[in-house]
């Protein structure tokens, strides 16, 4: 890494604690009972787009109407359709030194 992003990411870095800092002091300056309001506003919108993912999930997997189907896998080389390649491996011979 060169000292120019370095010195960028160093920036970053301050820039992102010195947000953190403000945060929490409003934090720490707003009323307990704001605080809790804050949170559970927080936890509702969270309840709420986690019941929106698990129905959609559910939506999406009642909706699917595919099917996987399981067969037999017939070789293909046995169809007499053989690249000289796979026949030249075959005929050399594997010697262990």
């Amino acid at each position: 890494m060169n000292t120019h992003n370095h010195k960028s990411m160093k920036k970053l870095r301050a820039n992102i604690d010195q947000w953190l800092d403000r945060l929490d002091k409003n934090w720490e300056a707003m009323p307990i009972k704001r605080q809790h309001q804050v949170i559970l506003y927080f936890f509702t919108a969270y309840v709420l787009l986690t019941a929106v993912v698990i129905f959609n999930v559910c939506h999406d997997t009642a909706e699917a109407k595919n099917r996987l189907a399981v067969e037999h896998i017939d070789n293909p080389a046995q169809e007499g359709i053989e690249s000289t390649a796979q026949q030249q491996d075959f005929q050399k011979p594997i010697i262990k030194k």
